[in-house]
Order: structure tokens, then C-alpha cells, then sequence
């Protein structure tokens, strides 16, 4: 079916009402979970197919925060959904004051390849739970993923209700060429001013989630193995390929010599001495990507790992030194498993160059010195991050997930994705029996005197 007639179709359906009700968004929320839940096993094989991911890897960051977000709005979307009533000041005296949280209407989802199951269910269960109808336009890089989440949205959704439409990049043109009542995008910055440009046409409010190069600083006073376990983790989870995973490390001089052989035990723990054989190290996407990591390795100096295997797609986790801010790896997000070090001597000016870089969608630091904690955070503008670890931020369901500037616009995850995928309409409602004068022709010295005194 043409985008347009499913949109069509859909907003027929929204127009119902049928999606307005509360227990209606509860039922079908269940039913994913339920539908989710039996096809876990056909879940697991399609990421393996797509990106090679383990079946730990898989649920602990796709199946798992699904599933667990998905328990998060069941329990809170009554509450959630109410009206809910404000303080009224007394200029507007006698009245009352309230919100009510209403569906945009007919959303778009466009979800990239990286976490294709995660990043494309997490938006739909705010939209769902908010009440909107959903076209979801999941990623053509991942089709194993993309066929499973469509058997899961027909099993558990009527398609005026939610759709998933698959296609390459000329099918994602033509949804955004549709008048949808609002865009959620995750993907590149790139792409993301595509995306916003078509928005812009209809002004429809849109949501990007972006990426960039998100920065991690290992303070002297961090705990350097500590600190490389934990980078290690973040940055080769999914052989790189996350939008939050460190870019980069920047450390003391003193400590960087120390730090690198860190990284290399920890490496070596997580994929063993020869992490092309292992298993459970993720594949990189696509052919175009895979020479796109090989030409930002070109010419380093690789103090761990390099190695590579082109029929299988597969790099090894490297670490490169000797790196500068004019480094070709610095000029653009890795999104790979290669970890540039940076060393730095002045920690001020440091965050100085930190704070006039494009904003990134994740800042981390590794520090037992609160000062440089606190001006760090301060500092740096960033999405969201973390103090001595890395990713774990998108793991709290009650905080807010999104990017700054560069790295995107809007938020989500739990009540924020609710709230973003609702209108807040404010209603005052004005009581008969009293009427202040004051705010009628003719006005006079008296009136005003006494207005300013009501709203000083």
C-alpha cells in the first residue's frame, strides 16, 4: 500500500477515538509483551543474522530494555493519562487550571540498523502508550530484524492502528514526504537535517535522535583498571556500533602509558588473545562501513589489536595512540571498535576545548576528585552520561534519554517518552459567579494601580 493511503487509513482510525482510551493502550502494551516474549527465540537469530550479536549481548541490550520499558509504562500510563490540575494564580481568580495529555495523531518511527530492535520498540511503546496511531520504518541494513518486528506488530496490532512499512532509503523518502502529525528519527546527523528539512514543510514536530563524538575523560585520580574494564565495555559493546559508546579517551600524560596496557588486559579478558575467532564479537554492518573503519585505522599508530577480516566483517577491538585533536579519527564519529587515546596535561583547558566542540549525545568521565566531577559536568554540554562508567545511563527507565545541539533534538524513555509523544493542553476554566472588572474598558488610574498590584 502507498504511504499515503496507510496514513490515510490510520488517521480514519485515530480519528475513532478508539486509541483515547487509557485501559485500550494498556491491553495492546500487554499483548507486546506477551508477543515479544514468544518470539524472543526468532528475535535472538534474526540479530545474530544481522549483526552477529551473542544471545546475552541481544537481550541485555535489546530484548531486556524492551521488555522492561514496556513493564514501566504498564504500570505508570494510568497515572500518566490522567488531567492533572495546577495551581491557578489570583489575577484569573475564580477559576480552575489543568493539563490533559493528548495523541499527536498519526506518528512516524524511522529506526536505524545498530540496536534495530531496541531503538525501533522503545519509541513505539511511548507513542503507543501515548496514544498515537504508528507507521514504523524500520531499517533496511537489518532486514532479519526488520521481519521479525513486522510478524510482531501483526500479531499484537490491527494495521490502521500500527503499521511497519520496509524499504530502502527511496521508501523512507516517500513516508517523509507524507503529512504525518509528528517525526521520531534515530540515526545520523546527516540524515537527521533530511529528515528535519521535510519536517519543516508541514511544521511538524519532529524528534532526532543523533549521535556524535562522545568524549571520556580518565581523571589521575580515576581508578585506571576500573576505568578500562568499564570503557572497554561500553566501547566494544556491539563491536561499537552504539550511538553512546566512547569516541574517544582522553588521559593524563602521566597515567596514558599505564592506562593503555589496562585497556589491553581488559580486552583480552572480554574476546580473549585472537578476538577474530571469537564468537561473540559483533560484526560491522556493511561493507561500505566496514572499509569507512579501515580507512580511519590508516596510518595510526595501533597499540592494540588492527586486525581484520574482511569476509567476515569482523575487527578487532583496537586501540590507537599518538592521536591528536587533527587526527583524521577525530574529524568524525567512529562508530566502530577502535578507540582513539588522546593525552592531555592541563585539565582546564581540556574542558575548554571540550565545551566549544558540536555537543555529543554522551559525556563519561572516570574521576575520584568530585571538583573535577562537578566542573566537568558543568562544563561539558552532553546528552547524558555517566560519572565513572559508560552507557548504563539508558538503563533507568526514569531518566531522560536524547541528544543537545549535534546530537539531536527531544527525549524519551519512561514518562518522557509519554510526554514527548503527547500534547500538554492547558484548559483554564472560569467560574460564572464572579467576574473581576478590572480587565475591561475603560481602563482608569484606579484599574491600573490595582492590576499591578495583582500581577507584580
Amino acid at each position: 500500500m502507498e504511504p499515503n493511503l496507510i496514513l490515510d487509513y490510520m488517521q480514519r482510525y485515530f480519528y475513532s477515538d478508539i486509541t483515547r482510551d487509557c485501559r485500550f493502550r494498556w491491553t495492546h502494551l500487554i499483548e507486546l509483551q506477551k508477543a515479544i516474549r514468544h518470539f524472543e527465540p526468532e528475535i535472538i537469530e534474526s540479530l545474530r543474522a544481522d549483526l552477529g550479536k551473542a544471545p546475552q549481548e541481544s537481550y541485555m541490550t535489546e530484548i531486556g530494555m524492551v521488555l522492561k520499558e514496556i513493564d514501566f509504562a504498564v504500570k505508570h500510563v494510568n497515572k500518566w493519562f490522567r488531567l492533572k490540575r495546577k495551581p491557578t494564580p489570583l489575577s484569573i481568580f475564580p477559576a480552575t487550571s489543568r493539563v490533559i495529555q493528548e495523541p499527536y495523531g498519526s506518528v512516524l518511527i524511522m529506526s536505524p540498523w545498530n540496536y534495530p530492535f531496541q531503538l525501533a520498540m522503545i519509541p513505539l511503546i511511548g507513542a503507543v502508550a501515548a496514544g498515537n496511531c504508528v507507521v514504523l520504518k524500520p531499517s533496511e541494513l537489518a532486514p532479519h530484524t526488520a521481519n521479525i518486528i513486522e510478524t510482531i506488530i501483526k500479531e499484537v496490532f490491527p494495521p490502521q492502528y500500527v503499521s511497519v512499512v520496509q524499504g530502502d532509503a527511496s521508501v523512507g523518502e516517500a513516508l517523509l514526504n507524507c503529512n504525518f502529525d509528528m517525526i521520531f528519527f534515530t540515526g545520523s546527523p546527516k540524515v537527521g537535517r533530511i529528515v528535519m528539512e521535510h519536517a519543516a514543510k508541514n511544521l511538524t514536530p519532529v524528534v532526532l535522535e543523533l549521535g556524535g563524538k562522545s568524549p571520556c575523560i580518565v581523571h589521575k585520580s580515576a581508578d585506571m583498571e576500573m576505568a578500562a574494564q568499564r570503557i572497554t565495555f561500553g566501547k566494544f559493546l556491539n563491536a561499537g556500533q552504539t550511538c553512546v559508546a566512547p569516541d574517544y579517551v582522553v588521559v593524563n600524560s602521566e597515567s596514558k602509558e599505564q592506562f593503555i596496557k589496562y585497556l589491553q588486559i581488559a580486552i583480552e579478558k572480554a574476546f580473549g588473545k585472537k578476538p577474530l575467532y571469537n564468537e561473540e564479537l559483533p560484526r560491522i554492518i556493511s561493507d561500505h562501513h566496514f572499509t569507512r573503519l579501515l580507512r580511519l585505522m590508516k596510518g595510526e599508530k595501533i597499540a592494540v589489536g588492527g586486525e581484520f577480516d574482511r569476509a567476515k566483517k569482523k575487527i578487532a577491538p583496537t586501540i590507537l595512540d599518538d592521536i591528536t585533536w587533527e587526527s583524521p579519527v577525530m574529524q568524525e564519529e567512529i562508530f566502530g571498535p577502535i578507540l582513539p587515546v588522546i593525552s592531555y596535561d592541563n585539565y582546564d583547558r581540556l574542558l575548554s576545548r571540550l565545551k566549544r566542540a558540536p555537543s555529543p549525545l554522551a559525556f563519561y568521565i572516570f574521576s575520584e576528585d568530585e571538583s573535577a566531577i562537578k566542573d566537568a559536568i558543568h562544563t561539558v554540554p552532553f546528552g547524558g552520561g555517566c560519572v565513572n562508567d559508560t552507557v548504563m545511563h539508558l538503563v533507568n527507565s526514569h531518566l531522560p534519554f536524547g541528544g543537545i545541539g549535534n546530537s539531536g533534538m527531544g527525549k524519551y524513555h519512561g514518562k518522557y517518552s509519554f510526554d514527548t509523544f503527547s500534547h500538554s493542553k492547558s484548559i483554564v476554566r472560569k467560574l460564572h459567579y464572579f467576574d473581576l472588572r478590572l480587565r475591561y474598558h475603560p481602563y482608569d488610574e484606579k484599574k491600573y494601580k490595582i492590576i499591578r498590584k495583582f500581577m507584580k
